[in-house]
């Protein structure tokens, strides 16, 4: 059977030696891996530090192209458009590929039509805290306090229609807890407005709140995961407080839709050894991040059923943004 041109090109660049004299000669070309955010923050330093150990073991130079704006869509949207050759993959996560499809009228790819999932190489709890001052020990108490005073309590996100926010729906939808929603420009805003009271609780990435829990301004009541997590083992799960929740921001790799089917397994089959790697492992635990064991199947499967979810969350809510 002859190979397909793209195939050839594409399993050539990644490095798979195909038998063909033609591609053997060829060299290497670089891969360009757009990062939908931009330089310097956590997105950056997981990019780096996948993609150097990915580089390597593929024998390429994978290139880190920052590409932010609209909260992920615009570099999201150049994986979309790229060539399905191998040679364009990028990084995707939770809100413009599962939230965003839901909440905008005019996004600039569909995500079943123009993009291959791969793999999520990291994830983050979200983790729900208060002030450390604040009267409620546990989740049980921040729920009877906002029942006894309805719509005066206020909760934090760091804008409409972000996991942060929609947690919350979630936890309004089983508990009918009523807390005023206000979105802050970020996470440094919502901080301190919990730490003002201005706020009095409010779900964040375990990341952004490992620093403030560490040095005692906050208090954790619960994470977000089935399972606790190791950073904080004594913090129980939404689930273990009769809560049926289960939420966790990833990182993921993605690829234009219609990549060659051996280039997509050579891609995940590398970034996953790499998730596996000792020094990998630990650099999760340091930043506050896990590793959720998936296949490409169970990627894609995540992707839908987080889309139906949000997207049921966001239509029964009515929420929409300007």
């Amino acid at each position: 059977m002859t190979t397909p041109a793209i195939t050839r090109r594409a399993l050539g660049a990644l490095g798979l030696g195909l038998a063909a004299p033609a591609v053997a000669q060829q060299p290497a070309r670089s891969i360009r891996f757009v990062v939908p955010w931009p330089p310097g923050g956590l997105n950056d330093v997981i990019a780096r530090t996948f993609n150097d150990r990915v580089s390597r073991l593929l024998g390429q130079t994978i290139v880190n192209d920052f590409k932010a704006g609209a909260g992920g869509r615009i570099g999201v949207a150049e994986v979309a458009r790229a060539a399905p050759d191998g040679l364009t993959i990028g990084m995707g996560n939770l809100g413009p590929l599962t939230i965003f499809p839901n909440l905008y009228r005019d996004m600039p790819f569909d995500v079943a039509r123009d993009l291959a999932p791969i793999t999520m190489f990291a994830a983050s709890p979200l983790v729900l805290v208060v002030a450390k001052d604040a009267p409620a020990q546990t989740i049980g108490e921040l729920v009877a306090l906002a029942r006894a005073q309805p719509g005066r309590l206020n909760y934090a996100s760091v804008g409409v229609g972000t996991a942060q926010h929609l947690i919350f729906e979630m936890l309004r939808g089983q508990d009918g807890v009523q807390m005023e929603h206000v979105p802050y420009r970020g996470n440094a805003d919502s901080l301190i407005a919990l730490l003002q009271n201005d706020v009095q609780a409010m779900f964040d990435t375990l990341p952004t709140m490992l620093p403030p829990l560490r040095d005692g301004r906050v208090r954790a009541l619960a994470v977000t995961t089935p399972t606790r997590v190791p950073q904080l083992p004594d913090v129980p799960t939404l689930k273990e407080s009769g809560l049926d929740i289960d939420v966790a921001t990833w990182y993921a790799v993605i690829a234009p839709a219609r990549t060659p089917e051996p280039v997509l397994t050579t891609l995940y089959d590398t970034y996953t050894r790499v998730s596996l790697m000792p020094e990998v492992q630990a650099f999760l635990a340091e930043q506050g991040l896990i590793y959720l064991p998936n296949t490409r199947a169970e990627f894609a499967a995540r992707i839908a059923a987080e889309t139906a979810r949000w997207g049921q969350i966001i239509r029964d809510r009515g929420i929409s943004v300007t």
